[in-house]
């Protein structure tokens, strides 16, 4: 990020030279008074830059795969004395703006962390009610207007036959969008994926010597991360793609779900951004 604002700043003062505005004197220097107004301009400019680096291009890289879990809706709604369901509600709408602005970002693959297999322990009323919001055909023609591509991952066995069919259809309606692809994990356990992955290489008869990372990686659920966002103050990543998580950064925002927005998004991308990933070399 800081090489790209002086690079940028360079252009721009170079330019101001050009049409006269930072004056050079007979030797070759600049005057300690442009030095100033250059100064200031510097550090005027590097700082509009750090809050709008994405409206700007200066943004280095943006993660291909992140990964989010979604923490702190009840939270959110007994700190308001609100019933749970609100705290749902309110944290679907965020869902929402993420994901659009996830894909105006250029992520590639969102994977939102929604329910988990440990999940099933709270009260009926509102696994139904989470339930039913992941049914919503409205919020699903959005997200396919956008060319995104959904899809569920998780332990589907679990899940009623009337969830079932839901995501059967969402996941058709949008198999051919292109823009990004947003995993669901639902009634999903990172350690329930790596089961189900051995259970798959065994029944394919793949052969001892020949299996090792690829082969598992293969068989999963989804890809490797390259960035995890938690919220809800708390600072640990509870089962969640615990295969792709291994060298991935971590992102941890010290409030709840319903109250994230947009801003905090780029926050974390900002901080992302200059990391050099060496994966051990």
């Amino acid at each position: 990020m800081a090489a790209n604002c002086s690079e940028l700043v360079g252009i721009f003062s170079s330019e101001a030279r050009k049409q006269g505005s930072v004056e050079r004197s007979e030797v070759g220097s600049y005057t300690p008074y442009n030095l100033l107004i250059l100064h200031n301009f510097r550090s005027k400019f590097c700082d509009f830059a750090t809050k709008n680096y994405f409206a700007i291009g200066l943004m280095k890289k943006i993660p291909n795969h992140l990964g989010i879990i979604l923490d702190g809706n009840r939270r959110w709604a007994k700190k308001r004395n609100l019933p749970v369901f609100e705290g749902h509600k309110k944290g679907r709408e965020v869902v929402k703006k993420i994901i659009k602005a996830s894909k105006n970002k250029g992520i590639k693959i969102l994977t939102l962390f929604v329910f988990s297999t440990e999940n099933w322990k709270r009260p009926k009323k509102e696994v139904n009610y989470i339930m039913d919001l992941i049914k919503t055909i409205k919020d699903i023609r959005e997200i396919d207007k956008q060319g995104i591509r959904v899809v569920i991952i998780g332990q589907r066995e679990r899940l009623s036959k009337g969830v079932q069919k839901a995501i059967w259809n969402i996941e058709k309606i949008t198999k051919n969008n292109k823009e990004m692809i947003l995993n669901i994990a639902l009634s999903y356990g990172g350690r329930a994926e790596i089961v189900e992955a051995i259970k798959n290489i065994i029944k394919k008869r793949i052969p001892l010597e020949k299996i090792n990372e690829n082969i598992i990686s293969k068989n999963l659920w989804t890809s490797d991360l390259d960035l995890i966002i938690r919220t809800g103050k708390e600072k640990r990543i509870s089962n969640f793609l615990i295969w792709q998580a291994a060298y991935s950064e971590l992102y941890f925002f010290d409030k709840y779900w319903p109250d994230f927005t947009e801003k905090d998004l780029d926050k974390a991308l900002h901080e992302y951004s200059p990391q050099c990933r060496r994966f051990g070399r």
